[in-house]
């Protein structure tokens, strides 16, 4: 059992600090502060009381980190990142409650970002160094800037996922049904171009719904939920999108940037629209009307049904199997 370690020149008031964590030097943990195992808490840190830090997180130096705010399981916190917590400071005067800022597990902040009070930073998420966290940023979601935007997003090892896109010289003839990606048929001459789709047997469903999406600005994001049951298929008809389908496993980043190219997303599936062009026209297809209770809103939550289903469907399978043994 290795127990926690405060350096000579380190202050470490609380008694609620996990196994491997290490306090170095000039760094100064408050008594209410809660912080977890294998913790590096770098030199010229300041954890104030009403802190709760996970477990293998990194806090490099020159980081304060105020009340209430919290750092889950796997965080790195670049040097000199500037976490803030009253959204109109005055001098001696003091809100009743402090907004919770939550970094989600396995994001990354890089140096001299700031964040305002009150943000929510997803799992996995990449914050880039000196960038202005104004509002949430969605898991996996890579931002930059000043106010931070997102510019891409990782895939579920942290790397910067790249679009897949279907060949534009791919042939007049629809795709296996189980592939993300349709190539609808395509006939083009002097009279111009026309994409036909057969409902119920180009489209992997009859669709009982249809909308557009359109006029979207190119910093903002759409989608960010899954269905239970509904499934959609996708078609950027005009100028182009980049589309991110998450199975709850592994996530892949797909360019839909013509009409004759369809994004098929099954049910149980997260997805997540970005980088519209300005003229970009996205055409909708769902297999079931809309329903309020068919949306799963946070991924949090889009993960444990997900882990559920797989739970339950390997306990049918081994039931099965021992069936078969008899």
């Amino acid at each position: 059992m290795t127990q926690s370690y405060v350096h000579p020149q380190g202050i470490c008031e609380s008694d609620r600090v996990g196994e491997g964590t290490t306090v170095w030097a000039f760094a100064h943990v408050l008594k209410g502060a809660v912080i977890g195992r294998n913790v590096n808490v770098c030199d010229h840190v300041f954890v104030e009381n009403d802190v709760v830090i996970g477990d293998r997180v990194t806090i490099k130096s020159g980081v304060q980190l105020w009340d209430g705010i919290e750092l889950q399981n796997d965080v790195f916190v670049g040097p000199n990142v500037t976490f803030t917590n009253d959204r109109y400071p005055r001098s001696k005067q003091y809100p009743e409650s402090f907004p919770r800022t939550v970094v989600e597990q396995g994001a990354s902040i890089g140096g001299g970002a700031v964040i305002l009070p009150g943000v929510r930073i997803g799992r996995s998420a990449m914050v880039g160094a000196g960038a202005v966290v104004t509002r949430d940023v969605p898991p996996f979601a890579i931002v930059v800037g000043n106010p931070a935007r997102i510019s891409g997003y990782t895939d579920t090892d942290g790397r910067k996922l790249v679009s897949s896109t279907q060949s534009a010289t791919a042939t007049n003839q629809p795709l296996a049904r189980n592939d993300s990606l349709v190539q609808l048929r395509k006939a083009t001459d002097m009279r111009g171009s026309l994409v036909v789709a057969e409902l119920g047997a180009d489209l992997p469903f009859n669709p009982q719904r249809f909308f557009i999406v359109y006029d979207v600005p190119s910093r903002d994001v759409r989608g960010e939920h899954a269905h239970r049951e509904c499934e959609q298929f996708l078609i950027c008809i005009k100028g182009a999108v980049r589309a991110i389908v998450d199975d709850g496993m592994n996530r892949e980043e797909f360019l839909i940037d013509s009409p004759d190219l369809g994004l098929y997303m099954p049910a149980m599936t997260w997805g997540t629209q970005y980088a519209y062009s300005p003229d970009a026209v996205l055409a909708v297809f769902a297999s079931l009307p809309y329903d309020g209770a068919d949306y799963i809103r946070t991924y949090e939550e889009f993960r444990s049904l997900v882990s559920d289903r797989s739970a339950e469907k390997n306990s049918v399978f081994r039931d099965e199997a021992s069936l078969a043994s008899h």
